[in-house]
């Protein structure tokens, strides 16, 4: 790939893209709703929430001056990040709290992403931070999940064309928007059958004093605030 080549990728890389047609974005919409709610579509696609789930995990344990000692993403997909550190204060509450929130956060970046028609942007920001997550996966299906998952959103945004990415764009950060949610609703279920008693909520009940249900109420606000405030800019409404 010669230097012409190069600065071609990086203007069309950091360009913007034409906004798609309302019919693609309210079919993807629908599509990703489906694909949460049905359960055994949910099931296939559990685990991109949990890949986001455990980053989340990851980015803020390092950001806030822990070790990151490892991912695990196992094919039931439940998932286990390991950091070292003080097991008490600020950073730890904070890596702990940081899971059920980051698939919708993230989705909220990749939302203003597409308001602001920056769609190939979106798709090659992802493969590098799946890249990055892939240096500390420390199982086989977990490495696996991340190199399908990253050469997927690379394919798609090396070989298909504008509208291809683009539906495949939305459908991805719609996904994570609904995704957000579940897992969390999921998770009060099994806490009121007493069948989570080391979830992420009751950890930092432990950590913080604040009740685990508390914690949970938080999570979904913020994932809802998410789904709000990220559908509006997905829909270009205020435009």
């Amino acid at each position: 790939m010669d230097a012409a080549t190069l600065v071609d990728v990086w203007e069309q890389v950091i360009g913007s893209q034409p906004e798609p047609p309302r019919w693609l974005v309210l079919a993807t919409g629908a599509l990703a709703l489906t694909l949460v709610l049905v359960r055994p579509a949910w099931r296939v696609m559990r685990n991109t929430a949990t890949i986001a789930h455990e980053g989340g995990h990851a980015l803020v344990a390092v950001a806030s001056g822990r070790r990151l000692a490892g991912i695990r993403l196992h094919s039931d997909t439940s998932g286990l990040t390991v950091s070292a550190g003080r097991p008490h204060g600020v950073g730890m509450v904070l890596t702990t709290a940081a899971g059920y929130p980051a698939p919708s956060l993230l989705g909220l970046g990749g939302a203003w992403l597409l308001y602001t028609d920056h769609i190939t942007a979106l798709l090659w920001i992802t493969v590098a931070a799946l890249a990055a997550l892939l240096v500390m996966v420390r199982n086989a299906y977990g490495a696996l999940s991340l190199v399908v998952t990253g050469g997927v959103c690379f394919a798609v945004s090396w070989f298909a064309d504008a509208g291809i990415q683009a539906a495949f764009a939305y459908l991805a950060v719609w996904f994570l928007l609904f995704a957000g949610v579940r897992p969390i609703l999921e998770l009060q279920g099994l806490r009121r059958q007493g069948r989570a008693p080391d979830s992420d909520p009751d950890q930092l009940a432990g950590l913080t004093g604040v009740p685990a249900g508390l914690w949970v109420a938080l999570f979904l606000a913020i994932t809802a605030g998410c789904l709000f405030t990220g559908g509006g800019w997905l829909l270009q409404l205020g435009r």
